[in-house]
Parts: C-alpha cells; sequence; structure tokens
C-alpha cells in the first residue's frame, strides 16, 4: 500500500526581504588581514594541521593596543597564537606559541598533564592591567599572566578555579559549585579593577572585585544563580531576568554590564555595575521578553531583533556588537536605544532591532559565507569571538579557522 509522504519544504523569504537597507556595521571592503585559513576558488578545503598560520576553530582574540601586540586562542590546537605587531598582511605567520611545544604540535595540555603553559580548549582571552587572562574551558581554570608574555611558552603567574597548575577537574571534583570553582569557563573580561569570568557549565558569571593575587582565590560575587554553590540551568527553574543557561561573554557598554547568554538566544543587559548575588538584568537584546528564550523568537528566519546562539559581544564607540554565532552575522546596537530602553520599568522590554550588520546582507539571512559557499572577506561562519580596538574590529571566525581584523564602517 502506497502512504504518501508530508515534505515541509524550508520557507523561503519573499523577495522583498532580500534588499540590503540596513547599515553595514563594518567595512564593506571587508577584511583588511585575514589570519589563519585563506581558501581560494579552486580549493574545497585545506588542512588544518597547526603552523604558525594554521588555526583550527579559534574562539578568542585580543588587540592590546591599535598597534599590537595581538594574542589569539587557537582553540582547537589547544594554544595561543602571538604577533608582536598588529598583523598586516593576510596569513602574516605567528611570532609566539603558547601551550604546544612549537607551532607544529597539538594535542590537549600539550598531551601531557597541565601545567603554567598548557591548554585544554582556550577560549576567552583579555588584557588585565598589566597582563594577560585566558579562560582555558576544559581544564576549568582561568590563567593569568601579570605581564604580557613577549616569548614562547612563558608560563603563568596565576590560576583560578582550581588550587594549583596540575589540578583540572571540574567544580574540584564536586557536584556542587563553590565561590573558587569552575566548570567550562568559556568567557573573560577585565574592568576597572574587577575581573568578570563566564563560568558557563555553572550557568553564572563570577565577578572579583579586585583583580587575584592567590592561586585559587574565590569569587566575591556571582550572577546568574542564587548563591554560590548552584549551577542549574536559568536557576533550576523558568528563564527571569536573573537566570542563564549558557553565559560565555561579558564586555560594558558605557557603563552598563552586558552578559552573551547564548542558551537563552539573548544578551543581558544591567543598568550599572550589580552590587548584589543574583542581580535581574534590566533588559534583554534579542527576546521579546524576560520569559521568551526560543532561538529566533521561534521564527525559522533571524531578523533584526532575534539571535540565534549569540557567544561573544563586544563595544566600539558607542556601539554593541553582538556575534550572532548561529545566524553567522555580527549584529550592532547604538547606545541611545539602550538608554531609552532602559527608562521605566525594569520588567520586560521592547525587542529592539539591531542598527547595523555585517557578514549578512540582510537581517533575514542566516547561512555560514551567506549562501554557504567558501569564505568571502566579509562572510562570517560561525562566528564565536567580537572584540575591538580603535576603529578595528577583531573577529574570531571559528568556522572559517580564521580571525579577521575589519575596520568599522563609522559613520551615520
Amino acid at each position: 500500500m502506497h502512504i504518501p509522504i508530508k515534505i515541509t519544504p524550508v520557507p523561503q523569504l519573499p523577495p522583498e526581504t532580500t534588499k540590503s537597507s540596513q547599515k553595514l556595521l563594518l567595512s564593506p571592503q571587508g577584511a583588511d588581514v585575514i589570519l589563519g585559513n585563506i581558501i581560494e576558488q579552486q580549493q574545497l578545503v585545506l588542512p588544518i594541521a597547526p603552523s604558525p598560520t594554521v588555526m583550527f576553530g579559534p574562539r578568542g582574540a585580543c588587540l592590546l593596543s591599535k598597534t599590537g601586540p595581538l594574542w589569539v586562542s587557537d582553540t582547537g590546537h589547544h594554544r595561543l597564537l602571538g604577533w608582536q605587531n598588529l598583523p598586516t598582511t593576510d596569513n602574516q605567520p605567528a611570532d609566539w606559541v603558547i601551550g604546544q611545544p612549537d607551532f607544529y604540535h597539538e594535542g590537549q595540555n600539550a598531551k601531557g598533564t597541565p601545567g603554567k603553559a598548557t591548554f585544554s580548549v582556550p577560549t576567552g582571552i583579555c588584557a588585565c592591567e598589566k597582563g594577560l587572562a585566558v579562560a582555558d574551558a576544559w581544564n576549568h581554570r582561568v590563567l593569568i599572566w601579570n605581564n604580557l608574555p613577549e616569548d614562547s611558552n612563558v608560563p603563568a603567574d596565576l590560576v583560578l578555579g582550581q588550587g594549583n597548575f596540575i589540578d583540572n577537574e571540574p567544580n574540584r571534583r564536586s557536584q556542587v559549585a563553590s565561590a573558587n570553582t569552575m566548570h567550562w569557563p568559556y568567557g573573560i573580561f577585565y574592568h576597572q579593577g574587577r575581573l568578570f569570568v563566564a563560568d558557563t557549565g555553572n550557568r553564572r558569571v563570577l565577578i572579583w572585585h579586585q583583580l587575584p593575587t592567590e592561586n585559587g582565590q574565590p569569587a566575591d560575587l556571582v550572577l546568574g544563580q542564587p548563591d554560590m554553590i548552584s549551577r542549574n540551568e536559568n536557576g533550576g527553574s523558568s528563564p527571569t531576568a536573573a537566570s542563564m543557561r549558557w553565559c560565555h561573554d561579558i564586555t560594558f557598554w558605557g557603563e552598563n554590564l552586558v552578559v552573551a547568554d547564548a542558551g537563552n538566544h539573548r544578551v543581558m543587559i544591567w543598568q550599572g555595575m550589580p552590587t548584589e548575588n543574583n542581580t535581574p538584568c534590566a533588559v534583554v537584546l534579542g527576546q521579546k521578553n524576560f520569559d521568551c528564550v526560543e532561538m529566533n523568537q521561534g521564527v525559522y528566519f533571524p531578523s533584526a531583533s532575534s539571535l540565534s546562539m549569540p557567544y561573544g559581544v563586544g563595544v566600539a564607540d558607542d556601539w554593541l556588537v553582538v556575534a550572532d554565532t548561529a545566524n553567522s552575522r555580527l549584529l550592532g546596537w547604538r547606545k541611545p536605544e539602550l538608554i531609552l530602553s532602559l527608562q521605566g520599568a525594569v520588567a520586560d522590554a521592547l525587542a529592539l532591532p539591531a542598527a547595523g550588520i555585517a557578514g549578512q546582507i540582510n537581517y533575514q539571512n542566516k547561512g555560514e559565507n551567506r549562501n554557504f559557499g567558501l569564505p568571502k572577506r566579509d562572510s562570517l561562519n560561525w562566528c564565536y569571538g567580537i572584540k575591538t580596538c580603535g576603529t578595528t574590529a577583531v573577529v574570531a571566525d571559528s568556522g572559517n579557522n580564521r580571525i579577521l581584523l575589519w575596520q568599522f564602517n563609522y559613520g551615520d
């Protein structure tokens, strides 16, 4: 007996949505410099064996000044790559490596045991005072250098999340979290003396009011959980203005704390700096209210106000820039819109549309490299990280195994 099969086609965009009327957030010429794999038209794929020029799924990068140095978390190769000066040419080789014996080896903890200069899935990276901090996610720790490394395999000075540089168990083998443990910390940020860590697997953000000075030093404040020992997704209940599901990155937009809550497909914004545990945020971007957490607001195609797994956040001038990872695009919101949204009740907020875009030709597209083609200078494929320095956006274009140095397109 023949049984008809009903096939639901993928929705098609109406013709008018293919027109590009939004502001281009970054230069229409695309990235000035591409570091990592550069696939030519005649190539389908390139090997990702480690070298001074080849990366594998980089998830974070940090440009320390307009002229360098630049440090990159080459996540899939379990190492950091460093350029002494701002790279000026495509595929420019790195000057330094930390985490592997040389540029041509890979493996978690250099295929050995954890140490002061090894990594297992390094992700977030940032400057902190005169030094550098790295979220060493699968070692469940953060490594801190008191001074910027200026050579290969400089050992870290401090470790957080673990009591020493050898241990690497999540939450120090406990079934509960604590103020001095971590589980998959993916994001890190330093701002005005405070250190912020997205302790992703514990569904929380940890805050130290001063830069820690001792190994395993406990955090002072927690967001996303009611206390330091809880670690349930969304606090063990329905989503709220205080809860998190998969927090991944942190920044400050003016004086306002911003956290990318990728698992709830939203960006959380606090008005000012929270001072109490589990402080609720004032507004979210990507959702219509604090209760809604569906990908792209439950619609197949994205829009100017929806998000799908936003893993990264950065700030440039008065722009908040969000790495809308699963939509393979960057979205930008202007600061005046945030100010308006914070006037009034701290309950539900309007789903504010973005004011700029990069990586896609319009707000409704979401395909990797726009049309699932080869990477272009102005396309993205699961971009995990966005940080800025001056007018330069440093984009961790993870799915394309590359870092983009791309200029902002300021102006109205």
